[in-house]
């Protein structure tokens, strides 16, 4: 039987004679059915989310990734992504994508595809979707839940582009990809600041 976050958690706070006099044990917990560390499972897990998981949300994942480490948050948030549908589950992000963010210092290569599923509105704290149609599949997909907050990746902008959807740069020239790989990283950068700020008011 698969453990949750939640059930990790609950299991701390229901016997804190037991488990918060430990504070140091439970950092090097690992948990015997997902292989996380405690320290993981209190991370916010964000999952970005486009049609087939090789041009978007893996740019999305790899801008937020770097951002992350950058800003030194690693230890607060971690990213992930996945499309709505199985095209290309186990392959690399689009070679394009790659050519791109490596001139700006990103590495995407090691990022692999797969497919939405149920289980990710449980396990991810937001579910991001770059545009409306994912968007749409995701709430239906989610239906029932109440666990991840499920937005648009561009919801976070305070200008024109707020909430707009971040296009689809696959039948296009290398300049689409460089013109969503720009949005990507304003919305990443809003992304990040709505989350520290959200911690801050917690």
């Amino acid at each position: 039987m698969r453990v949750s976050r939640t059930d990790c958690l609950s299991n701390v706070f229901l016997h804190p004679k037991q488990n918060l006099s430990s504070v140091k044990l439970l950092y090097n917990f690992i948990d015997k059915n997902t292989g996380a560390s405690y320290k993981n499972l209190m991370k916010q897990k964000l999952l970005f989310v486009c049609t087939g998981n090789i041009c978007r949300s893996p740019t999305a994942d790899g801008v937020f990734r770097h951002m992350v480490q950058q800003a030194n948050l690693a230890d607060l948030y971690v990213g992930d992504s996945a499309g709505t549908h199985g095209y290309h589950v186990g392959e690399r992000p689009d070679l394009r994508a790659i050519q791109i963010g490596a001139k700006r210092g990103y590495s995407f290569s090691d990022l692999r595809a797969r497919q939405l599923v149920s289980n990710d509105f449980e396990e991810f704290d937001y579910v991001l979707a770059m545009d409306a149609g994912h968007l749409r599949q995701m709430q239906r997909m989610n239906a029932g839940r109440d666990h991840a907050t499920i937005c648009m990746f561009t919801d976070f902008l305070d200008d024109h582009d707020k909430g707009i959807d971040v296009p689809d740069p696959y039948y296009g020239d290398l300049k689409g990809f460089e013109q969503v790989l720009d949005l990507v990283e304003k919305s990443t950068a809003a992304l990040i600041d709505h989350l520290q700020k959200q911690s801050r008011q917690d």
